[in-house]
């Protein structure tokens, strides 16, 4: 179920199904890379302003399910206008800052992105262009990004399936009902 919370800015209602800490895993596989499983914590929270923080941290995976080495830190802001166009800037550890554009569908929790200016470090890896699609599907966020540098052209290099994390804070209210000795709540 999607919350709209009381403090958030009216503009941003549209973009509400993002709001969480979202965690889970996917795959990630390009060209000249290591293609490996990944797990990943993402967070969009708003502070009352016009725009949706976007943190979003990702780690390989071993065999096992176990994490193993950091694969990827994005940090941004999200924007959306009354013609439902959104925007966002990123910024890459790899040292990339992107400026997305996109749009929610109509009817339905979905972003499509694509960007439109970029700009690398000397230090980082060939990067020119991506696009990003974001679904809510069934109480999940799901998502799939496409990158193109100058020697491949655009094509999937990551996606994932990232389901709502709970965050025991909202529990702390339950505890109070609960009996002393712990055990009287299974009787």
């Amino acid at each position: 179920m999607i919350e709209i919370p009381e403090d958030l800015n009216p503009r941003l209602v549209p973009l509400a199904f993002l709001l969480g800490t979202w965690q889970g895993a996917g795959v990630a596989d390009f060209p000249g890379e290591e293609a490996s499983n990944f797990g990943q914590q993402v967070t969009f929270s708003h502070d009352g302003r016009d725009f949706v923080e976007f943190t979003a941290r990702s780690w390989r995976l071993d065999d096992a399910g176990q994490r193993t080495t950091p694969l990827e830190t994005e940090h941004g802001f999200w924007r959306i206008d009354d013609s439902r166009q959104v925007e966002a800037v990123l910024v890459r550890d790899q040292g990339v800052v992107e400026v997305w554009y996109g749009e929610l569908a109509e009817g339905k929790p979905q972003i499509d992105l694509a960007t439109d200016a970029i700009a690398r470090t000397e230090a980082s890896p060939p990067y020119s262009g991506g696009k990003r699609l974001y679904g809510y599907v069934n109480g999940d966020l799901m998502w799939v990004g496409e990158k193109a540098t100058p020697e491949v052209p655009l094509r999937p290099y990551m996606s994932a399936h990232l389901k709502k994390a709970v965050d025991p804070r909202e529990w702390i209210d339950d505890i109070k009902d609960l009996p002393d000795d712990g055990i009287a709540f299974f009787r």
